[in-house]
């Protein structure tokens, strides 16, 4: 990870469609500094599309925290965007393809799952809903 642009961590906050697009940006630019291919480049990028505009049309908004992480020599980007929302109400309907209950084509939760390599949700509806992705790139 030598020669990186940026910090180990940022956060963008998410409250206009313009936002996911600086997400998408810095979520791609600090995958690659992590050292990720352009294959990777394009999932990070596309994960963090689904994700942030799920929480900009069902939860009005939220923030999306990054981090490069390194573990043992291999290299990693972890976003974890955050939201102060109602809360998924059925979370096992909403992962599977097709589920939508908005205008979408209900792929966005579990097409982010696919296109990364870690992929965790919580939420409740005091507390909203938490999405933690980790792409895993180069090692030392």
């Amino acid at each position: 990870m030598d020669g990186r642009r940026h910090t180990d961590r940022a956060t963008i906050p998410i409250t206009k469609d313009t936002d996911i697009v600086k997400a998408r940006q810095l979520g791609r630019e600090m995958a690659a500094d992590a050292g990720c291919g352009t294959t990777d480049l394009t999932m990070v990028a596309t994960a963090i599309s689904e994700i942030a505009r799920n929480m900009l049309t069902h939860a009005g908004g939220g923030d999306v925290d990054f981090e490069l992480v390194d573990d043992r020599g291999r290299h990693a980007l972890v976003i974890t965007a955050r939201d102060h929302g109602p809360g998924i109400e059925d979370l096992d309907r909403a992962l599977q393809d097709g589920y939508t209950t908005g205008d979408g084509l209900g792929l966005g939760l579990p097409g982010a799952r696919r296109l990364m390599d870690d992929f965790t949700v919580t939420t409740d509806a005091k507390s909203g809903t938490t999405v933690v992705m980790r792409k895993w790139c180069a090692a030392d």
